[in-house]
Formats: structure tokens, sequence, C-alpha cells
């Protein structure tokens, strides 16, 4: 995890060897290194991105989702997404998203909650969770506010991949570019354009986008404690094994 603060730009990036799979001890710390760049009286906007050339982010690590074995961990573990989403969205400035690669599961969700996103044609997405017995509860409110609940539902219930284009026709990317280095100069691009814009305007357009949100730590509380106990079912750990079979004879 690294933070830097330059020129009214505050830059979060995020890394995990395993295909940038985030554990909750990372969750955590991205949480609150993201709360704490906005509350920087110099930061006017957050620029969030993931390290490696691999996927952007691939989710929660499934190494911690197969060792749950019990409400309270379950809850605990689909609570570091919802942390995330309310840190992404309560923040003062506005958050523009890096999205080099590949996004599954509690990903999307980051990328739904950023204010601005920009994305390369092999940004990919997949709401996964389906296919290993549970659901996409937690970064459910975050998509649905994002694309609508027609997308959501399709996404939700059929875990296929969807390209880039897909997310750019339903707003969940503001811009798709063919490589990296294009996104990286449209990346910087916005950011250094509202790093001078007006600041109360630009919190102000923070504010707009975010309201009907004001209820979502309740709600989201609610919904890892869903999942936490789903995650528990017979049903889900059997799906769970399997899904881990399939992959390791990959």
């Amino acid at each position: 995890m690294t933070s830097t603060v330059a020129d009214g730009i505050g830059l979060v990036e995020f890394f995990h060897p395993k295909g940038n799979s985030l554990p909750g001890a990372l969750l955590r710390l991205l949480a609150t290194t993201i709360a704490e760049t906005a509350a920087n009286p110099a930061v006017r906007v957050i620029g969030l991105r993931s390290g490696g050339e691999g996927p952007y982010c691939a989710g929660a690590s499934f190494d911690e989702l197969v060792a749950i074995n019990d409400a309270a961990t379950g809850k605990e573990f689909f609570l570091g997404f919802a942390r995330v989403t309310l840190a992404i969205v309560r923040s003062r400035v506005p958050v523009v998203t890096r999205v080099h690669g590949r996004v599954a599961g509690g990903g999307i969700g980051i990328v739904a909650a950023s204010d601005y996103a920009i994305a390369t044609q092999k940004a990919q997405l997949r709401l996964s969770e389906l296919a290993v017995g549970i659901g996409p509860f937690v970064v459910g409110p975050a998509i649905e506010r994002r694309i609508g609940p027609g997308a959501y539902a399709a996404m939700a219930l059929d875990v296929e991949w969807r390209s880039a284009d897909w997310a750019l026709a339903r707003d969940l990317y503001a811009q798709v570019h063919p490589d990296v280095a294009a996104l990286d100069a449209a990346f910087h691009a916005m950011l250094q354009a509202l790093a001078a814009a007006n600041p109360d305007a630009t919190s102000g357009i923070k504010r707009v986008l975010t309201r009907g949100t004001e209820g979502w730590e309740q709600l989201l509380d609610e919904r890892a404690a869903m999942s936490g106990s789903l995650v528990l079912s017979e049903h889900t750990r059997k799906a769970i094994a399997e899904f881990r079979e399939r992959n390791a004879s990959r």
C-alpha cells in the first residue's frame, strides 16, 4: 500500500501478489488510507489504482473465505469491502479510479463506488459470488446505484465476464482506452483537471453524487452479516470446495 500527496492530488495504490486478491488486513488499511487522504486539507482529488500488470482486483482473499468457520468471522470478512466502499463514498473529494485489468467480485464495488473510473479494453468485469454459493450483497448497493437494477441483476445472476465496452455503455466506466499508456495519460489529465478546479464546486458535486447513501453504514453492516451466515451453509461449503478443485486443476 502506498499513498502520496502532491499538487492537490492524493494518489493511493494497493497491491497483493495473488492477482490483487485482497486479504482483510489490506482492505482495512486501504479503507483507512482513503479516509486519511480525503481528510488531508491539501488534497482536492484522490486517484485510486492498483499495482502490477495483471488483474485490477480479483476481490477478497479466497484463502480467508475458505477458512471462515463462524458467523462473526464471516461478517468481518465481508465487512472488508464495505469499509472501502464507505471510505470512497464518504470522501469529501472526488475519487477517480484507474482500472488497468480484469475486475471481479468486490473490486467491482470499488469501481462502482468511485466517482469516475477510467479503464482499458482489458478491464473485463465479473460478479463471481454466486459461483461459490454466495451473492454480491455488500457491493450490491454501489453497483446497483451506478448501473441500475436490471444490469446489476444480470451481473449477479449469470456470473459471466462482461467487456469494458459493456461497462462503458452502462456508466460503470466513464472512459475506456486501448492500452495502459493511453489510460495513464487520461488518468493523470483527469486528476490534474480536478485538482485545479474550484474545490467548493467539486465537493458540492461529491455531495450531490452521494445523496441517498446516508444509511449505508447500517445497510452494509446488515449485508455483511447476511453473507457471513450464508457462507456457512452446506450448499456454499460444497460450492467453494468444487470451485477450489476446479481452479487447482487448471
